[in-house]
């Protein structure tokens, strides 16, 4: 068995380091061309403003959490039950 919980806040710390180095990338390569990718996860997205920045970092918890039910539910679902 998982642990929903704990992947829901694996996941969702994992998402929000991952946003957050990739938009300090952006910083430091700023003709990368990164915000293009963000606009199409991250509904009205606008580059590096302190919004944009708050509601993205809302959102990667919203795909954390989807993730880690959806997948953690199947997981339980499927995974052999061990008799102990």
């Amino acid at each position: 068995m998982i642990s929903i919980k704990q992947l829901g806040l694996s996941l969702g710390a994992f998402f929000a380091m991952s946003l957050i180095a990739c938009l300090a990338l952006g910083l430091v390569v700023p003709d990368g061309g990164m915000h293009k990718a963000w606009l199409q996860f991250f509904p009205l997205f606008e580059w590096l403003t302190l919004k944009s920045v708050v509601f993205a970092l809302v959102w990667t918890q919203f795909y954390a959490w989807w993730i880690a039910i959806v997948f953690g539910s199947l997981f339980n679902l499927f995974a052999p039950r061990r008799a102990t």
